[in-house]
């Protein structure tokens, strides 16, 4: 097992103790409702099964799909999941629909524990986000220390950038760093992307087309880096780190929860010689660096964090 590259921004985790909108949303509801059938008629079979709601990053990168399958082949439990912006995901969670959801927004993921629907948040794993902009930088943002600095610099000239738009963790985190600047962005230099619920990736994808500024994890960037123009500008501000959690949905609201499985499943991915392990390394191969790093109470005790 190598070493995995450190970044300055991993320091801070030491130091811390603790289409249209309607064509989107028919399309989202149609493969939810797919996801469910399916996965409901191979429950009736009486096999283990744990369904989950998660962000789409993770699925994106490939991380949650390696998880699934090596918690299935260890425990004989199938993991299925469901892809959808934060937001999304909580609201399939408020319903009652899946066991676990997979979140990065701690905003709403508190109001969804305090509302009953989730029992508890369990840190799970981490990364960053990053500014990204064309490598002319109308702007000049290239190596501000400060991301909220940076975001004042795009307004006050003016400069293309597009975000997600879509209550997203990755949306809620860009308009909470909005909020610091003290800044409402608005057209015409702010462009929400109509299709920004797609994903990162698309998200991304889009705004390199545009030669824009955007907002995006660093995963994302990674594994599309070779195919965009786009280059990071702003990198390595703690108020950029980008925090991946588990809630189990709460089986007390609702009794068909697979709260024993769900929680089979938690510890597992916690545990820091079998999911941590798998989060540790993912992406080292292929891009030689890992896309997230591990972030749960075990882990950290393990290593004195």
């Amino acid at each position: 097992m190598g070493i995995a590259k450190v970044y300055p921004w991993q320091e801070f985790i030491g130091r811390k103790k603790g289409g249209t909108p309607v064509k989107t949303f028919l399309v989202t509801c149609l493969a939810v409702l797919l996801f469910f059938v399916s996965c409901s008629a191979f429950a009736d079979e009486g096999s283990q099964l744990v369904f989950m709601a998660s962000t789409i990053g993770p699925i994106d990168s490939g991380i949650v799909t390696v998880l699934e399958d090596a918690f299935e082949k260890e425990t004989g439990i199938r993991v299925r999941h469901v892809g959808a912006g934060t937001g999304e995901a909580l609201k399939i969670g408020r319903q009652g629909n899946v066991d676990l959801v997979m979140v990065h927004a701690k905003s709403l993921e508190d109001e969804f524990v305090k509302q009953g629907f989730g029992t508890n948040r369990i840190p799970f794993m981490y990364n960053d986000f990053v500014i990204l902009g064309p490598d002319a930088d109308p702007a000049g943002i290239k190596g501000v220390k400060r991301a909220a600095e940076a975001l004042k610099m795009i307004a006050a000239k003016g400069a293309l950038f597009v975000s997600r738009g879509d209550k997203s963790g990755t949306h809620v985190s860009e308009m909470e760093l909005w909020e610091k600047t003290g800044i409402k962005p608005s057209s015409p230099w702010y462009k929400v992307y109509e299709k920004g619920s797609e994903g990162n990736a698309a998200t991304l994808k889009y705004t390199d087309q545009q030669g824009a500024y955007t907002f995006i994890d660093r995963a994302t960037f990674i594994s599309l880096q070779k195919s965009i123009k786009l280059v990071i500008l702003v990198e390595n501000d703690e108020a950029l780190l980008n925090f991946i959690s588990l809630i189990p949905v709460n089986q007390v609201k609702f009794s068909k929860v697979n709260h024993k499985d769900a929680l089979t499943f938690i510890t597992w991915l916690t545990a820091t010689d079998k999911g941590q392990l798998i989060v540790q390394d993912f992406g080292k191969d292929k891009y030689g660096s890992p896309l997230f790093f591990p972030d749960s109470l075990e882990w950290k005790a393990a290593h004195g964090k």
